[in-house]
């Protein structure tokens, strides 16, 4: 007689590739066991049955679907016709062109080495040359559907999840995109990606990738704590094997890998423009979830050496749009000719998101910002009333929690119960303050240097060892003054740094502001090779393994991460691990509203400021759907009208 128990997950695995592959289950003994023809085959039957007993119950097996959410079912049915904010009748023809400031020597997004051009693989301008198994709909939190992918199946449990491909899904070479394809990639994505947190997840939570049935690819997680698994697959690049050489992936090439989007590669100018051209031949252009996208015949990308420079591009069309990001340009540039007679037009675009914490980021692992006492008394040298005022005409607001003006702040907001139960294991990280809601960045008098915020500082960095020698703040014990350089690549990063150079000499602290080229500054900022920088951190209503790669210990100097702060607190990767293995949205806001205060106590940036909108300046034969997506502006989404 076998052991059930060591045969039936055996039984059950041969069962479910039958069922992917659309066959026919005949429950013989001859059918699971060769040896049945010599007996035994009655105990087989049984434990077939019990199989298919435990697959019935959706032990093993679940249902099928179109899409798949974070939490709960998605919005959408089968059947949709479009998503909301696209526009299924849109013409299709024409160009526009998108500029940026900087340059780019590869082609490759997907690697460490090199800078690629924006619009390749891009969430904002489009995933335009290669495709993911599944795609979003922003006008959700987070919720996925097929893309190269006709549908999903996944585990009650998240442990593991099945895509089913498309037939009709090629690449623009003719050839299927094959379940070869998503294995292949999966193994070289393991390997060579450039997110060292995605290949971390990669090598170990995934068990296994492997092919069911004729168009089935299942991945098999080690277990459903990490909720986000089957959507971070869902949305991972899919290569295709018979293009791609494994030995030269990870060169920088300005030759682009064969894809299977709507556009490819048309001409590149080395470091200044790419073109891309719509592909008439494009597999999945009348997809429900494609009506309305893709709109532009060619797609140009310019780089420009300088902002100043790329304002006057825009100002005369030779781009198209322009994201706004400085408010004094917006309030007091936009009177040149074209806006006055309708040509250009301002436009804002609220979005229901997290607003992005910006700052200057500490480098925690230089030790002048070791202490945290430190950090937080230079939260007091910028002064946002004075220069929201006096150089931005009132048009931010002060950022303070990393998930600004949504439901998932703490920010007001007293623990709960139960986040104080999640971060009982972890004592004193989390400040009285952030505790019990009344935390705040400091608010000053507006006048640039205000004596009150002065003191507070000042207080801090005493208790912090620091005492005052002539007009250097030094630390008393090793006599070192507290010094540090600011690196900055931009006239407005520059200007903010000078203004707290200023505040800060008041105190007797040395700060050195560092401008550089954007070649310089992205290489000092991969080796992690500067004291604070200035960077923004964008946030949507789902957070999950991207906050590994922001915050957590295992992303400290790795190259790739985006951990500038080197955090490596425990409370910080304990709350991200709680977050993803939420099961519902109370229990998903209760973990991220505990991993915002962590953020918070820890001081890891000076809170800057935000825009309540994001700010775009259109030339007005680009026309876009009259309401925007819950994620704002979507250029994909855009057509010309000449």
């Amino acid at each position: 007689m076998p052991d059930y128990r060591r045969v039936l997950p055996h039984f059950t695995a041969r069962i479910r590739a039958n069922l992917s592959g659309k066959g026919h289950i005949a429950v013989t003994s001859r059918a699971f066991n060769p040896r049945a023809q010599a007996g035994g085959g009655r105990a087989a039957v049984k434990i077939a049955l019990a199989a298919l007993f435990a697959l019935a119950a959706g032990v093993c097996l679940a249902e099928p679907k179109h899409g798949i959410a974070m939490h709960g079912d998605p919005a959408l049915p089968a059947d949709f016709d479009h998503l909301a904010y696209a526009n299924p009748d849109a013409p299709k023809g024409g160009r526009i062109t998108y500029g940026f400031v900087g340059t780019f020597d590869s082609l490759n997004p997907f690697i460490v080495k090199g800078t690629s051009p924006r619009g390749l693989w891009d969430e904002t301008l489009g995933r335009n040359l290669w495709e993911s198994l599944l795609t979003r709909n922003r006008d959700e939190p987070f919720s996925l559907y097929g893309l190269l992918s006709e549908s999903v199946d996944v585990a009650p449990d998240r442990s593991w999840v099945e895509f089913t491909l498309r037939p009709e899904a090629k690449w623009a070479d003719g050839e299927p995109v094959t379940p070869e394809d998503v294995i292949f990639t999966y193994d070289l994505l393991k390997e060579k990606f450039r997110q060292p947190s995605t290949r971390k997840m990669l090598t170990d939570a995934v068990v296994s990738v492997e092919k069911t049935g004729e168009r089935g690819v299942r991945y098999t997680f080690k277990d459903g704590s990490n909720r986000e698994l089957p959507m971070i697959i869902g949305l991972l690049v899919v290569l295709p094997k018979h293009a791609v050489d494994p030995a030269t992936f990870d060169q920088t090439s300005l030759t682009p890998l064969l894809g299977s989007g709507p556009y490819a590669v048309a001409d590149v100018n080395a470091g200044h423009t790419v073109t891309l051209k719509r592909r008439a031949d494009y597999w999945g252009r009348d997809l429900p979830i494609k009506r309305g996208f893709d709109n532009f015949d060619e797609i140009r990308i310019e780089y420009y050496r300088n902002d100043d420079t790329y304002f006057e591009a825009f100002k005369k069309g030779l781009v198209d749009v322009n994201r706004e990001s400085d408010p004094a340009r917006w309030a007091t540039q936009y009177d040149f000719p074209a806006v006055a007679d309708g040509r250009v037009v301002k436009d804002g675009f609220a979005s229901k998101i997290p607003k992005p914490m910006t700052g200057f980021v500490f480098n925690s692992e230089r030790p002048v910002f070791a202490d945290r006492r430190v950090r937080e008394a230079l939260t007091y040298c910028i002064d946002f009333e004075w220069l929201n005022r006096s150089l931005y005409h009132g048009l931010y607001k002060r950022a303070a929690s990393y998930f600004q003006d949504s439901e998932l702040s703490a920010l007001g907001l007293p623990a709960s119960e139960a986040e104080k139960a999640l971060l009982a294991k972890f004592p004193d990280v989390v400040t009285a303050a952030a505790m019990d809601g009344t935390y705040a960045p400091p608010v000053t008098d507006g006048s640039g240097a205000d004596r009150t915020a002065l003191r507070k500082a000042f207080e801090l960095l005493k208790t912090a060892g620091y005492e005052r020698k002539g007009d250097t703040l030094v630390n008393a014990a090793s006599g070192q003054p507290l010094a540090f350089e600011v690196l900055v690549r931009v006239a407005e990063d520059e200007n903010l740094a000078l203004s707290m150079q200023r505040t800060c000499a008041l105190l007797g602290v040395k700060i050195d502001v560092r401008r550089v080229e954007s070649g310089e500054f992205e290489a000092r900022i991969k080796d992690f090779d500067y004291d604070m920088i200035r960077f923004s951190y964008v946030s949507s209503l789902s957070p999950g393994n991207e906050q590994y790669n922001r915050w957590s210990s295992s992303s400290v100097h790795n190259p790739g991460a985006f951990n500038f702060a080197a955090v490596h607190e425990p409370a910080v990767d304990g709350m991200i691990d709680a977050l993803l293995a939420a099961t519902g949205q109370e229990d998903f806001v209760t973990a991220v509203h505990a991993f915002d205060r962590v953020l918070m106590s820890g001081y890891y940036l000076i809170p800057l400021f935000y825009a309540p909108e994001d700010w775009w300046a259109l030339w007005s034969r680009v026309k876009h759907p009259a309401e925007p997506s819950l994620y704002g502006a979507e250029p994909t989404t855009w057509w010309i009208e000449e």
